[in-house]
C-alpha cells in the first residue's frame, strides 16, 4: 500500500497544505470528516475559521474524548471543538463520544454503530510520541473498534500541560478503535516536532506493529503524512 510522504519544513506552509487537502476533498463531493483535537489540529482549525468553506451540509465525528469531564470544562474535547472550529463553522450533524455518560462500555458500542452508519471520506489524524493514533495505546489490537481505554502515564504526562497538575489529566477515554480509524477512505496524518520522529520512522520503515499502533496504516491504501521533520518526499510503497 501506499503513504504518500510530504515534507513541508516551514510550519505555515504545512498547514496551508493540509488545509488545501481537506478544501479539495470537500470540492470533491466529500461530506463525512473524521476529525481529531489536540495541538496539532489548531493551526489548521485556525485556517477553516478564517476560510470561506461552509461545512454545514457536511458531518463530522470526533476520534476520542475523556471519561469524567463535563461537557462545560475546558479540556474536554467538546470544549476543544467548539471553540477551535464548530463555533465559527458548525457543521450539520457533529458527532463526540459522551465522556459524561454513566456507562463508558455502552457509550462506545453505541459510538460504534453511530461510525458504522456513516462512511467518513477524510479521517484527521494526529500521532503521540508512542506511536499512539485517537488514544489507542501502544498493544491495542488492529481489530479493535471504538472502546474504552486507560491512558498510559506517557499519555496523560504529555496532555498534563493543558491541566493544572497531571493529577486533574482523566484516567480514561473512549476512542474510535483501529479498526474504526482504518474504514476511513483517505487518512491525513499531521505530525510536527522532533518528539513525533521515532514514530514517522517507524511508520515509513519500521514493521507492521500492535507495539507502534501508527504503523497500521501501511495497511490502508491512501494515506498522506505531512511533517516538519525533514524527510524526503516520497510514495512509501509496501
Amino acid at each position: 500500500m501506499t503513504i504518500q510522504l510530504l515534507s513541508i519544513q516551514n510550519i505555515d506552509q504545512l498547514y496551508e497544505k493540509a488545509f488545501s487537502i481537506l478544501k479539495e476533498q470537500q470540492n470533491t463531493g466529500a461530506k463525512n470528516f473524521g476529525l481529531a483535537t489536540g495541538g496539532t489540529m489548531i493551526p489548521l482549525y485556525k485556517y477553516i475559521r478564517n476560510s470561506a468553506l461552509d461545512f454545514s451540509h457536511c458531518n463530522s465525528v470526533n476520534l476520542d474524548e475523556y471519561v469524567g469531564l463535563p461537557k462545560s470544562h475546558p479540556q474536554s474535547y467538546f470544549s476543544f471543538m467548539r471553540k477551535h472550529l464548530f463555533n465559527t463553522k458548525p457543521f450539520g450533524i457533529t458527532y463526540l463520544p459522551n465522556g459524561e455518560t454513566a456507562n463508558p462500555e455502552e457509550e462506545a458500542k453505541r459510538y460504534e454503530t453511530t461510525l458504522k452508519s456513516l462512511e467518513i471520506d477524510l479521517q484527521l489524524l494526529g500521532v503521540g510520541e508512542n506511536g499512539h493514533i485517537g488514544f489507542n495505546e501502544p498493544g491495542t489490537s488492529f481489530t479493535s473498534e471504538t472502546h474504552v481505554v486507560t491512558l498510559t502515564n506517557s499519555t496523560r504526562k504529555a496532555n498534563a500541560r493543558f491541566f493544572h497538575t497531571i493529577d486533574d489529566v482523566p484516567r480514561k477515554a473512549i476512542t474510535m478503535g483501529i479498526a474504526s480509524i482504518m474504514r476511513a477512505k483517505q487518512i491525513l496524518l499531521i505530525a510536527v516536532g522532533a518528539k513525533k520522529r521515532p514514530a514517522i520512522q517507524a511508520l515509513l520503515h519500521g514493521e507492521i506493529t500492535e507495539m507502534i499502533p501508527v504503523t497500521v496504516l501501511k495497511k490502508h491504501g491512501n494515506v498522506i503524512v505531512l511533517t516538519d521533520l525533514g524527510f524526503k518526499n516520497t510514495n512509501h510503497d509496501d
